[in-house]
């Protein structure tokens, strides 16, 4: 049985198409699960909501927007940090038949001013930071209402009343194909774009990834990253919706935070970025190496051994060999482990599934709601981003002898195109309906798909070798004392126009040592530079000949990053000369 043939018994009754509404699918999952827990916080006060306190939270909300004068197919943005406030906003704003645009609120008050103008958002759910400056009027006369996310403040979305428009039924009727969210994405290279997404794109992608992913009603997911962002979007909140599962709202990206928020609320899947994965394993790591030597090789030893067991048997010992480990490391409850948003080391995925947690990598963007592939916990390939999920094809286009080529991408997941901007969608696909992803890998036999970089970072060296930076820069992941790592191409010989390999690295305060009181002196620091060039060195043995590094620039200021921690390519030309 496949996971979405628990729709079966509800079509005909709640909805007629193949995909149900957000919204249908969330009445779908309240009818039975109503007394389960839907949403938890732990701070700044703690907070628990069922799926029924969910759901008439969402009503009511609903009928003020309608009552506000927001109508169906109209936009309302919601800013602020996760929280159980958020998501009932997000619910609220399907419910009432209009159009959410979740906006990054960590950027700054223009950029947000601007997104609701692109968006032509009509009502807008904001945190506590930005209340004020948004009640003053500083958004201009677009907006037919304010919300707060925050409690304290007018119109607190928590404390709305339902006294108007309680003759609407909810949800309001919509269709499957109709818009459910506009979502605005600079990525690392460019300008905002507004991503349609349609009711049908965001549940086809979260039943379809359900076929390489198991999710259990009982299952607790962390919102840690960004809700605004697909990743989480999807693969926690609607996923989480979709099964009756629980979602903990993390404030925090603090190690010390995180491991509370795991074990209070017994986590047992666990989204993150590489980076969060890297810490922990280090982390971990660290613990087992402070033992002493014999204790690490026979630890190492038992990791080998429950891997081999793990990937051939198909029985996990790392459970019981390293459950003290995962307990102390606050994973002990936690069942799977799921990286998005970036290149994940093999390494770290292989030592994760070592230990005992089932770990699992995917590949998406937000044009594709996200997920594209998932490595299935039963069959899963350390070097692979996942297997293509059904429904969705992939073609690699123009490969060269390797079988590598830009991914391409058909299916029910593909966005319906960028909101108001037909020249940049009709630049996305090919005639042939294929999005065009920017990203160049290959497909295996058994359908897995492996990247190995973006076509814009392409850089072609003087022998017309082809090497892509993120091959480069993954190398770099597990050392500590290197906090960012970009490689570029330069013009080694501008009148030839030979172009060679280069390393923008800001190094980490622990790659600063104690003899640099802050990273920002690292620039003329001997000691700085001599493990610097110690580690490029280290990586260099790792490389071809033509994919290796040729200089070296330590950085004293941090490149800008997006919210999933990659960097923004794009500006960096603005900074660095």
């Amino acid at each position: 049985m496949k996971p979405w043939n628990v729709l079966d018994a509800h079509r005909g009754r709640l909805f007629e198409e193949k995909w149900p509404t957000l919204p249908v699918l969330f009445e779908i999952t309240c009818a039975g699960f109503a007394e389960r827990g839907c949403f938890s916080v732990f701070e700044p006060k703690e907070l628990h909501f069922t799926y029924g306190e969910v759901h008439d939270a969402v009503v009511r909300v609903a009928r003020r927007l309608l009552a506000d004068g927001i109508v169906p197919g109209d936009r309302a943005a919601v800013s602020g940090k996760n929280s159980p406030e958020w998501a009932i906003a997000y619910l609220a704003v399907l419910y009432a038949g209009a159009v959410v645009v979740p906006i990054d609120y960590q950027l700054k008050d223009e950029e947000i001013l601007g997104l609701l103008r692109l968006s032509g958002s009509k009502a807008l759910f904001i945190d506590e930071e930005r209340h004020d400056f948004c009640a003053r009027g500083s958004l201009g006369t677009e907006l037919s209402a304010i919300y707060s996310l925050a409690e304290g403040k007018p119109s607190y979305v928590l404390a709305l009343d339902d006294e108007r428009g309680r003759t609407t039924a909810f949800p309001v009727k919509r269709r499957s194909a109709d818009l459910a969210a506009i979502l605005y994405t600079s990525g690392t290279t460019g300008h905002a774009k507004g991503v349609m997404l349609t009711h049908e794109n965001l549940v086809s992608d979260c039943f379809l990834s359900q076929d390489c992913l198991t999710v259990l009603s009982t299952d607790v997911f962390y919102a840690l990253l960004p809700l605004h962002h697909s990743y989480t979007m999807q693969a926690v909140l609607i996923e989480a919706l979709s099964t009756g599962a629980k979602v903990v709202f993390g404030k925090r990206m603090a190690v010390k935070q995180i491991l509370s928020d795991l074990k209070q609320g017994e986590i047992t899947m666990l989204l993150g970025i590489p980076m969060l994965f890297n810490k922990l394993l280090k982390g971990i790591l660290k613990e087992i190496r402070a033992r002493g030597p014999v204790v690490y090789a026979v630890v190492s030893l038992l990791m080998a051994i429950s891997g081999f067991v793990k990937k051939t048997l198909r029985i996990n010992p790392g459970r019981v060999i390293f459950g003290s480990l995962l307990k102390q490391a606050s994973l002990d409850t936690v069942r799977i482990c799921i990286c998005g948003g970036g290149p994940l080391p093999a390494q770290t995925f292989k030592q994760f599934n070592q230990l005992g947690i089932d770990f699992v990598q995917g590949y998406g963007l937000t044009e594709t709601s996200p997920i594209v592939t998932l490595n299935p916990v039963e069959h899963y390939k350390e070097s692979s981003v996942g297997r293509i999920i059904p429904e969705v094809e992939i073609r690699i286009s123009e490969p060269d002898e390797r079988g590598v080529g830009e991914i391409l991408v058909r299916g029910p997941i593909v966005m319906k195109g960028y909101f108001e901007n037909p020249s940049a969608t009709a630049e996305a696909f090919t005639p042939d309906g294929f999005l065009k992803t920017g990203d160049v890998g290959f497909v295996d036999h058994e359908n897995y798909l492996y990247l190995t970089g973006r076509k814009k970072s392409l850089i072609v060296t003087e022998g017309g070798k082809n090497v892509f930076p993120e091959e480069i820069e993954d190398l770099f992941q597990l050392y500590d004392e290197i906090e960012q790592v970009m490689v570029r191409g330069y013009l080694k010989d501008p009148v030839m126009k030979i172009e060679a390999i280069e390393a923008l690295i800001f190094p980490s305060q622990e790659g600063a040592g104690e003899s640099v009181q802050s990273v920002r002196e690292t620039a003329d620091n001997q000691y700085v530079e001599q493990k610097i060039r110690r580690i490029v060195a280290e990586v260099n043995a790792k490389l071809l000949p033509y994919k290796r590094i040729e200089r070296i620039t330590i950085l004293t200021e941090p490149l800008e990053m997006t919210t999933t921690r990659k960097i923004k390519r794009f500006k960096v030309s603005e900074r660095v000369g």
